[in-house]
C-alpha cells in the first residue's frame, strides 16, 4: 500500500491504520455474510421445495432475519468509519494545503494562473473521496472475490473451471482501460483548467469587461476553449462508457456460459437445480466488483494525477515565517546593494545594480516612467520577492534571513491594486495585526484619514464592505487600505500610488498625515502627486533598470522639469549611493 501511496499522504494515513484494519475486519464479516443467501436459496430448492419443508424454511427465514440485520449493523458500521476516515483526510489534507500555499513565494505563486491553484483543492477532495467513498470500498472487497470463488468450488465445481477460464478476461479488460482512461482523463482535465483559468480572468476584469463592452471580443475565445473542454469529455465519457459495456457484455456471457455449462451437468444428475441457482447468485456476487473495477479506473487514475499534483505542490521550497531569532524592532534603515531582478531571463531585468542607502526617518519619492520598475523595487524591499543578484539590507541586515511574518510586522506596504476581504471595516483594518485594539485601529483609520467618513457611517467600523469591498468607492478602499499597513506602527512603510484614486483634498491630508508620521518613520512612496513630491525630503529616479538620480527631491525635479517629454539622458545614469538628512 506504500508503494501507491506518495510520501506526503503517509504521515495522513499512518494514525489511520488502526480504522482501516477495522474496516477491513467488517469487510471481512459482511463478505462473509453474503454467502448467506446463496446457501438459503440452495435449501430453498432442494430441500424445502422438493420436500414440502415447511419447517426448514421457517427456521431459515429466522435465520436469515437475524443475519440480515446484523448485515445492516455491519453497514452502518462501515459508513461511519468511512465518515470518520474522510472528515479526517479533509481536515489534515486541507490545512496542509493552506498552510503550504500562504508559505509560497509571491513569484511561485504568480507564474500559475489562479485556476490551478484552485484545482488543489479539488484535487484534495478526489484524495477524500477515493479514500473513503466506493473506491476504497471496492479495494476492500476485492480480496474476497476469492471467498465466492471458493463457495462456488464447494457447490458446483464444473462450473467454478468456466468462472477460472474466463476471469483473466476481466483483469485485462480492467488493466487496459485504466492506461487508457489515465490519458484521457489528464487532458480532461487539461483542458477544463484552461477554461477555468479564461473564465477567472474574465471575472477578475469584470469591470475592464463592462466598460469596453468586451463580450463579443472574448466570445470567440471562450467558444473555443469551451468546445475543447467539451469535446474531450465526451471522448473520455466515449471511451469510458464502452469499456463499462463491455464489461457487462463479458458478464453475461459468463453468465450465460455458466448456467448453460450448469444445465448440462442437471441433466447427467451431477448437479441439483439449487446448486445451480446457488452459483449463479454467487458469481453475480463474485462479478461486481470486477465490473466496477473497470467502471472505477478512472476514479484510480485521477487519484494518482490529483496525488502528484499536491506532491509536486508541498514540495515547492517555502519562504520562511519566522526568523531563527526574534529580533527586536528595527530603526528602519534601508539599503540596497548591488540589487537586481528579471521577471524573465529571456526579457531581460527589470532592475540591475541598484545600490541606494535610505537612511531612517523621512519620506521617499520614487520616480520613473512607467514599466521603469518602481512596484518591483517596492516588493523586492519588502521582501515579496528574491533579487537574482544582491541584496537588501534592513538596519544592515540582509532581510533574506527574516521570516514574511517579522518582514509583515517592521514594512507595511499598500499596493497599486488595494484588495479588501468581505467583512466589516473594522475586521478589514485590524487584519494585519492580530491582537488590535480599539486605540490601534482608531490610530490607523486617523491617519489613513478615513476615520471620519467611517464614523458617519449607520454601523460605524461594524459597516460590511461587502465582496472586495465592492461597497466602498476605490478612495475609501485604498485608504481603508493604507489603515490596514499603518495598524502595527510598522518603522518602515511602503507607498505605491496612495493618492490615485483620492480627491484633492484628501491627497493634502494624506500628504500631512504622511510628513508628520515620517518624523520617526522611514516612509517609500512611488508617486507623481505634487501633494506627495512636497512632503517628500528626498527624491529616486528609476530609468532603463537603473537609478538615474538620487538626492533631494527640489532638485531632482528641478533637473527632471525640463526634460519630462523627454528620455532620461546618458550623463545623468549615475547612480547615488545614499541620500540622507543632511541633503535636506
Amino acid at each position: 500500500m506504500n508503494r501507491l501511496i506518495q510520501p506526503w499522504l503517509q504521515p495522513v494515513l499512518r494514525p489511520m491504520r488502526p480504522v482501516f484494519a477495522e474496516m477491513l475486519v467488517v469487510s471481512l464479516f459482511v463478505n462473509a455474510l453474503a454467502l448467506a443467501l446463496p446457501v438459503f436459496v440452495q435449501q430453498v430448492y432442494d430441500r424445502v421445495v422438493g420436500h414440502s419443508g415447511v419447517s426448514t424454511l421457517k427456521g431459515l427465514v429466522i435465520g436469515m432475519a437475524v443475519l440480515l440485520c446484523f448485515d445492516f449493523v455491519l453497514r452502518q458500521t462501515r459508513a461511519r468509519i468511512m465518515q470518520t476516515v474522510a472528515l479526517r483526510i479533509d481536515v489534515e489534507v486541507g490545512r496542509m494545503l493552506y498552510d503550504k500555499l500562504v508559505a509560497l513565494p509571491l513569484r511561485t505563486l504568480e507564474v500559475r494562473p489562479a485556476a490551478y491553484w484552485q484545482q488543489l483543492f479539488r484535487d484534495a477532495d478526489t484524495v477524500r473521496n477515493t479514500l473513503s467513498g466506493a473506491s476504497v470500498l471496492l479495494i476492500l472487497d476485492l480480496p474476497y472475490v476469492l471467498l465466492f470463488l471458493a463457495a462456488i468450488f464447494a457447490i458446483a465445481g464444473p462450473i467454478a473451471l468456466v468462472f477460472v477460464a474466463v476471469f483473466p478476461l476481466f483483469l485485462a479488460l480492467a488493466w487496459r482501460s485504466g492506461a487508457t482512461l489515465a490519458s484521457a482523463s489528464e487532458t480532461e482535465r487539461a483542458r477544463h483548467g484552461n477554461r477555468d483559468a479564461l473564465l477567472a480572468e474574465m471575472i477578475g476584469a469584470r469591470t475592464t469587461v463592462k466598460a469596453l463592452a468586451l463580450e463579443r471580443a472574448m466570445r470567440p475565445l471562450w467558444e473555443e476553449r469551451q468546445a475543447d473542454a467539451i469535446d474531450q469529455s465526451v471522448r473520455r465519457g466515449s471511451r469510458a462508457d464502452g469499456y463499462v459495456n463491455l464489461a457487462t457484455l463479458f458478464t453475461l456471457g459468463t453468465n450465460v456460459l455458466m448456467t448453460s455449462v450448469g444445465a448440462l451437468f442437471i441433466i447427467d444428475h451431477a448437479l441439483t437445480m439449487g446448486s445451480l441457482v446457488a452459483c449463479n447468485m454467487l458469481v453475480a456476487r463474485l462479478l461486481s466488483p470486477l465490473n466496477q473495477l473497470v467502471g472505477a479506473w478512472r476514479g484510480y487514475a485521477a487519484f494518482r494525477q490529483a496525488m502528484g499534483r499536491i506532491g509536486q505542490v508541498l514540495g515547492e521550497e517555502e519562504q520562511p515565517r519566522h526568523s531563527a531569532v526574534r529580533l527586536e524592532r528595527p530603526k528602519g534603515a534601508i539599503a540596497l546593494d548591488d540589487l537586481a531582478f528579471a521577471y524573465d531571463s529571456r526579457l531581460g531585468p527589470v532592475l540591475d545594480g541598484l545600490s541606494l542607502v535610505v537612511p531612517a526617518g523621512g519620506m521617499t519619492a520614487i520616480l520613473g516612467r512607467n514599466g521603469s520598475g518602481k512596484t518591483t523595487l517596492l516588493k523586492l524591499i519588502q521582501g515579496l520577492y528574491r533579487p537574482g543578484r544582491g541584496r537588501v539590507l534592513l538596519d544592515d541586515a540582509d532581510i533574506a534571513q527574516f521570516g514574511r511574518e517579522d518582514l509583515a510586522g517592521w514594512i507595511g506596504y499598500v499596493p497599486q491594486e488595494c484588495v479588501l476581504f468581505a467583512g466589516t471595516i473594522r475586521d478589514n483594518i485590524a487584519q494585519g495585526m492580530d491582537d488590535a485594539s480599539d486605540e490601534d485601529i482608531l490610530r490607523a483609520a486617523r491617519l489613513a484619514g478615513v476615520h471620519q467618513y467611517i464614523v458617519d457611517l449607520a454601523a460605524g467600523y461594524g459597516t460590511e464592505i461587502g465582496e472586495a469591498g465592492s461597497r466602498l468607492s476605490a478612495g475609501q478602499r485604498q485608504r481603508i487600505a493604507l489603515a490596514r499597513a499603518l495598524i502595527g506602527d510598522p518603522p518602515v512603510l511602503l507607498l505605491d500610488e496612495p493618492s490615485a484614486s483620492l480627491d484633492r483634498q484628501a491627497e493634502e491630508e494624506l500628504a500631512r498625515n504622511l510628513a508628520a508620521l515620517a518624523a520617526d518613520h522611514t516612509i517609500l512612496v512611488v508617486t507623481h502627486s505634487p501633494a506627495l513630491l512636497a512632503a517628500c525630503r528626498n527624491a529616486v529616479v528609476l530609468d532603463n533598470a537603473r537609478i538615474a538620480m538620487a538626492g533631494p527631491t527640489g532638485e531632482v525635479l528641478a533637473r527632471l522639469q525640463p526634460r519630462a517629454h523627454e528620455a532620461i539622458p546618458a550623463p545623468l545614469l549615475r547612480p547615488v549611493p545614499a541620500i540622507g538628512k543632511e541633503a535636506s
